[in-house]
């Protein structure tokens, strides 16, 4: 997963005259990649480390859930306010500031003694991740040039890729090693060097002129928060509650506050006109779609493993390891693949695979075999969301004017993070029941429920994706 922002937008296009290379570039690369790598990792490093957290800190399963989906919750929904910041504060000031909110959260969330403060360090992380991303993003796009360019974003894309695959397996080493606390742990070394090392080789540029929209970004995020949060009460107070309908019902309000406002702005966070370029809502779907049964999988499998069939940390984590590799296999295909045959037809057949890959998990029991039946579910399931992830990408930004890339990467990245935040809400409430009391039944429903989803995305997907062949835009973003 990488993180184009609007912040890529401002990157220079075509036969532009090309300043003197900083011969520090290079490092400045590599170092920008770690700090990416600690980024993507906490999406999944602490789905696999979920029970020994709940164990050690008595967490119920909402809170186990919240854990998950306020990181990415407010690394998706202030992610384009990241990216002003970056222009109007200066790139390396709000990465180095990023940074170091993201360490000293890590810090927090290691040392947390109970929800509030285990939260508090999440939320946190996401706002630091937030700040850090987009202007890590945006000084590579500056640093380099011509077929440089292309070859750094395509090293940034593939630390997307691996970092995410790398978390469940890095969270399970560390969770059964010296604990649960190391998956925060380990990026305050990692962050506190970085901050040392960064100032010496990430030139500081002038910052751009640029207005922040802060009610914008604050009304997305709080109404995406009020979504999350009545999915997630429903699974333990009814779909009924005051409380879960309230939510239900100001989310919709907030998102309608959002619209306004950025019609009103003279800076949109946002500019809601890209959702009337077909591409770029057909990415956006697929994205949501798409990453919310990966980052569900994930939950659910973590859990149902760990909860059902007692697996330790190490085993969840090395199970997941070929899940991982599928993933990044499906989407090495559609790269091929989507240049030949269409977006259309990919992302269908991808939609397709997961609802296929999907069905056996609906039929887990307790005492099935996790290799014959629960394994190659989520393999065949993650091949396909691989192939989906691409071709979200390379429909938004392939088909669309070259001008807009940066704006269309900046929407299909918040669904992104959005999407991960939804799945594991709506999965969580309908699990309740197997999360709480380790019943196969529950687990079962959710997958139901993965599967049903990936149908109907499939039959959306062949009206909503444009026919077609997507050009390359230069613009990254691997998953």
């Amino acid at each position: 997963m990488t993180h184009p922002s609007t912040g890529a937008q401002h990157a220079p296009h075509g036969h532009d005259h090309a300043p003197p290379a900083d011969p520090r570039r290079w490092t400045a690369l590599a170092l920008i990649c770690v700090a990416q790598f600690m980024l993507i990792l906490d999406v999944t490093v602490v789905n696999v480390a979920l029970p020994e957290m709940a164990a050690d800190l008595d967490l119920g399963r909402a809170t186990l859930t919240w854990v998950v989906a306020a990181y990415t919750l407010c690394f998706g929904g202030l992610m384009l306010l990241g990216g002003r910041l970056a222009d109007a504060l200066g790139a390396r000031r709000t990465l180095l500031a990023g940074l170091a909110v993201f360490t000293a959260a890590s810090l927090v969330t290691g040392l947390a003694t109970g929800a509030p403060m285990l939260l508090g360090g999440r939320i946190a992380q996401g706002v630091g991740a937030a700040l850090l991303s987009p202007a890590a993003l945006s000084i590579v796009t500056t640093a380099f040039h011509g077929a440089e360019r292309n070859k750094a974003l395509g090293v940034w894309a593939a630390i997307g890729g691996s970092g995410a695959a790398a978390g469940v397996l890095i969270g399970g080493a560390l969770t059964a090693g010296p604990g649960w606390e190391w998956v925060f742990y380990v990026n305050v070394p990692v962050g506190l060097a970085l901050l040392v090392a960064l100032p010496a080789f990430v030139p500081a540029r002038p910052p751009r002129s640029s207005r922040l929209d802060v009610p914008g970004a604050l009304l997305v995020t709080v109404g995406t928060a009020a979504l999350i949060y009545g999915l997630v009460n429903a699974g333990d107070a009814g779909w009924g509650d005051a409380a879960t309908l309230l939510s239900l019902a100001a989310a919709p309000v907030l998102y309608a506050a959002f619209a306004v406002v950025e019609r009103a702005s003279r800076a949109p966070l946002m500019d809601l006109r890209m959702f009337t370029r077909r591409p770029v809502l057909a990415g956006a779907f697929l994205m949501l779609v798409a990453t919310a049964l990966l980052i569900a999988f994930f939950f659910l499998g973590s859990v149902y493993l760990q909860h059902v069939h007692g697996f330790s940390p190490l085993k969840t984590g090395l199970l997941f390891l070929p899940v991982a590799v599928a993933t990044g296999l499906g989407a090495h295909l559609a790269s091929r693949l989507v240049g030949r045959v269409g977006s259309r037809a990919v992302a269908v057949g991808g939609m397709a695979i997961a609802a296929a890959g999907s069905v056996p998990l609906t039929q887990l029991s307790t005492d099935g075999s996790v290799y014959a039946g629960l394994l190659p579910g989520f393999v065949v399931a993650s091949f396909g969301i691989g192939a989906v992830f691409v071709t979200a990408t390379t429909t938004a930004l392939g088909m669309v004017e070259h001008d807009e890339a940066g704006l269309a990467s900046g929407v299909v990245n918040t669904f992104h993070e959005v999407g991960g935040s939804i799945g594991v809400a709506v999965v969580s409430t309908v699990a309740a029941s197997g999360i709480e009391r380790g019943s196969v039944g529950g687990f079962t429903d959710a997958f139901t429920v993965c599967a049903l989803a990936a149908v109907v995305s499939a039959a959306v997907a062949v009206g909503l994706v444009p026919r077609g062949k997507p050009q390359q835009t230069g613009v990254p973003h691997a998953h």
